[in-house]
């Protein structure tokens, strides 16, 4: 008699080992160990196989260029944060806290679609049919070619599929559909893996675009093992607090476009919809106080103006606090050694906090010089002028070194009526904006 093959799976990431383990040695998870039973052993095996090919090798000069169709969603942000618009066929995954405004987003671009004469069926594994209609009626997303199913059997959602011909597909939310062929829970890894497979598989054959929406972990990642990033073709998350009005939506990975663009949105009782004017909902230009500076940041292709804000205040702990929001807490801590450094201003004594407003993550190097204005300007107590920007990343030594598409944020910040600006190194075009070179960080102790 054959030995019984063991299989166990970690539920966080899906890595599977012969052995269960206490911890996973690829996600670092605690007790996250499943064992899997025969047919759940199967179903990976089938999966693994279907997704390889045995296509012969070509060259690459006799392979034809495929043309990427796309068509509009109707909303100006989500189509510039898709490269263009929806492309047929193609699967995008959605993630997001809570509350932030995915289904509210995809019901409404839906409802955009289906004005259009496009069938679109959106299905709901959270939400019966009338909460939906709630949600529609506020939107005022009532189209006879809008569907909604309440379904979270993968199986009754294929049929549908073939009951009629779809353009558009949404599925609220991933972790809700099961398939009676498994017998693993809704939201498990092998579950959320063989219905990703299958949704894909799908969209390919009968060229229809899928949205998913994903839950996200504690941590802000997509829950669910992390191959399902990898088979869909675009990942966007929503950025933002449920409380604020502006939300972002980041795309952090499109086969059919660029990954760098965000869109921003705004949430009104009619739903999220696209923010107009973005360029004055990021800093505020009415009062001058200490602890405020203005930076322009690329965001993809678009500049935008923000307000970095900083609060220097003497510490009553032997161990003075270091807080960032927005911005990269390691390298805060890198220009605040700086400071005392090269200025000689002498920080260990105080804590240092900084915001960035608007809820905008930086992740670029160019608003370095405006942190250090910040924290000069409220440790100093000095307010800085409104009219002035700061561009430029700060090094090791104390050098202060250009960015790219200098141009570009200057032409930005013309548009807002900025009168000066200090960077590292003169703009190629010529701009009506006074340009103060600072080339190291010991002369922004000159310029003030």
């Amino acid at each position: 008699m054959a030995k019984k093959k063991v299989l166990f799976e970690c539920q966080n990431c899906g890595l599977t080992t012969p052995k269960w383990m206490g911890k996973c040695t690829n996600c670092g998870s605690w007790d996250s160990f499943t064992e899997l039973d025969e047919h759940q052993q199967e179903v990976i095996k089938q999966t693994k196989s279907a997704t390889s090919s045995s296509a012969k090798a070509v060259s690459i000069n006799e392979i034809l260029e495929n043309e990427v169709y796309r068509y509009s969603s109707l909303d100006d942000e989500l189509d510039m944060v898709l490269g263009g618009g929806i492309v047929p066929g193609s699967l995008t995954l959605i993630g997001g806290s809570p509350g932030v405004g995915k289904s509210t987003l995809l019901l409404k671009v839906g409802s955009n679609i289906a004005s259009s004469g496009k069938n679109v069926l959106y299905v709901s594994g959270e939400e019966s049919s009338g909460q939906i209609k709630l949600r529609a009626n506020r939107l005022g997303s009532n189209h006879d070619s809008l569907y909604l199913l309440s379904e979270i059997r993968l199986e009754q959602i294929l049929v549908e599929l073939e009951h009629r011909a779809y353009d558009f597909l949404i599925i609220d939310s991933i972790q809700t559909i099961y398939s009676e062929n498994i017998t693993s829970a809704p939201g498990s890894v092998t579950q959320v893996r063989q219905i990703t497979f299958e949704l894909m598989r799908i969209a390919k054959e009968k060229e229809i675009a899928i949205f998913i929406i994903g839950h996200i972990t504690k941590e802000g990642s997509i829950a669910g093992p992390r191959v399902l990033e990898h088979m869909v073709d675009t990942v966007l998350y929503f950025e933002g607090d449920s409380s604020q009005e502006l939300r972002i939506l980041r795309g952090f990975k499109n086969r059919f476009g660029p990954t760098s663009e965000i869109g921003v949105f705004e949430m009104r009782s009619d739903g999220l919809i696209s923010a107009t004017d973005i360029a004055s909902r990021f800093f505020n230009r009415n009062s001058e106080q200490p602890g405020s500076a203005l930076t322009v940041v690329m965001e993809g292709s678009r500049p935008i103006i923000l307000e970095v804000q900083a609060l220097v205040s003497e510490s009553h702990t032997p161990n003075s606090k270091r807080q960032a929001t927005g911005f990269d807490n390691n390298r805060l801590n890198m220009l605040l050694a700086l400071l005392e450094r090269k200025l000689e201003i002498p920080l260990s004594g105080y804590d240092v906090f900084i915001n960035i407003t608007g809820g905008i993550k930086i992740t670029e190097t160019a608003a370095d010089l405006a942190i250090l204005a910040a924290i000069i300007s409220s440790f100093r107590d000095r307010a800085i002028s409104k009219e002035t920007i700061f561009i430029g990343e700060v090094s090791l030594v104390g050098d202060v070194r250009e960015v790219y598409a200098t141009d570009i944020r200057l032409k930005e910040a013309k548009m807002q009526n900025i009168k000066k600006v200090l960077l590292a190194k003169k703009p190629l075009e010529k701009t009506n904006i006074k340009s103060f070179i600072v080339d190291e960080v010991t002369k922004l102790l000159e310029w003030y």
